[in-house]
């Protein structure tokens, strides 16, 4: 009896410790999965400017001389009118006393031969003189008179050349450099200064021929205001306006030219300098993920998409614009679907997971408070 029970135990032993334990059940892996989100998305641009005055000038000489003397001063403010420069004039002088006095030498003959004329006029009504003596007559007045206009065409003519002599400020503005000094001897077409009307002024700047067609399309108007940022990265504090956009591109950069104009109440800005315009920009109804849920293969952009068995399927994705902490898609997901949020390094594709989801749209308000 006691044989029986131990061999019963034994083989009850024996058959327990031969039955296979059950494997434990694997875990499925918890991801947040988002939906993208469509919605304008605001950005700005930057392009390289070059600055002018409104009014820009080269003050050149009209004719040879010396600098006699010099009124102003580099950085003066001037008016217009205001007198520059004068050069050495004696020399014009003595030719308008020239042609003054033969103005009046020819005057005085042309008087003359009027007299004469109108005496020979009465005798020839009295039959007393040729009509052929009174034809002559009056030929010689008429060269007479062509000589008066002659005179005075020279006069002032000189007359002229004496103005230049005297070199004044085409409008209101600021003197720069000023090359030749007092003494110096200028020639015809020297430059003498320029002028700079700074109370505003335009800054110049190129848009390629896709940037002009987006800013074309997107229906934006020339007066759309812009800001301008300085050479030491400073923002200047007034705002500008586009005016006007070239009628043209250029064929060697293929780029369009604009123009904006600033106010310069200060007096900051000055001719020549460099900038660049910032202009804000609106990307319409576009489709954004978050970057963090992408992750790149040999330069492609990718995505691990969840099926409706939250499945994981890793896709291209092509990217229209990047911004700070999010990317607007062109090509490859639509709204509709859901990705993976946060984690992306550890997903398989083809891997099944637990989906959690996720309101975009509040952890993109959480993110741009941070």
């Amino acid at each position: 009896m006691k044989n029986t029970q131990f061999a019963f135990l034994v083989l009850t032993v024996f058959t327990a410790s031969c039955t296979p334990e059950k494997a434990p059940e694997k875990k499925t892996d918890t991801y947040q999965v988002v939906s993208p989100l469509v919605k304008d998305a605001s950005y700005t641009s930057e392009y390289v400017a070059e600055i002018q005055s409104v009014r820009y000038v080269e003050v050149r000489s009209k004719i040879k001389g010396f600098i006699e003397k010099n009124f102003v001063d580099e950085g003066q403010s001037v008016k217009k009118g205001q007198l520059l420069f004068t050069l050495s004039f004696s020399e014009f002088e003595k030719e308008l006393q020239k042609a003054d006095a033969d103005h009046k030498a020819t005057l005085a003959d042309l008087k003359a031969s009027e007299v004469e004329l109108n005496n020979v006029k009465r005798l020839v009504e009295k039959n007393i003189v040729s009509q052929p003596e009174l034809d002559v007559l009056q030929a010689k007045a008429n060269a007479l008179r062509a000589k008066v206009e002659e005179a005075v065409a020279n006069k002032e003519q000189v007359a002229l050349h004496l103005s230049f002599a005297q070199i004044k400020a085409p409008y209101d503005g600021i003197i720069n450099r000023i090359p030749h000094k007092m003494g110096s001897l200028v020639e015809e077409g020297d430059m003498l200064t320029s002028i700079s009307d700074n109370r505003e002024i335009f800054a110049y700047f190129n848009l390629s021929e896709i940037d002009y067609l987006n800013y074309i399309s997107n229906g934006e108007k020339k007066a759309q205001n812009v800001s301008l940022k300085l050479a030491n990265n400073e923002m200047y504090p007034h705002p500008g306006k586009i005016e006007t956009i070239e009628s043209e591109f250029d064929r060697e950069t293929g780029n369009i030219a604009f123009r904006a104009r600033f106010p310069n109440p200060d007096a900051i800005l000055k001719h020549g300098a460099n900038g660049k315009i910032i202009i804000d920009k609106v990307l319409k109804n576009a489709l954004i993920i978050p970057q963090k849920a992408t992750f790149e293969i040999q330069d492609q952009l990718y995505v691990f998409v969840v099926d409706k068995d939250n499945t994981l399927k890793q896709r291209n994705i092509v990217t229209k614009m990047r911004f700070t902490d999010f990317y607007a898609v062109e090509s490859g997901l639509t709204k509709d679907e859901k990705i993976v949020f946060e984690g992306v390094e550890n997903a398989k594709d083809g891997g099944k997971i637990e989906a959690v989801e996720v309101d975009l749209a509040k952890a993109m308000s959480s993110v741009e408070h941070d």
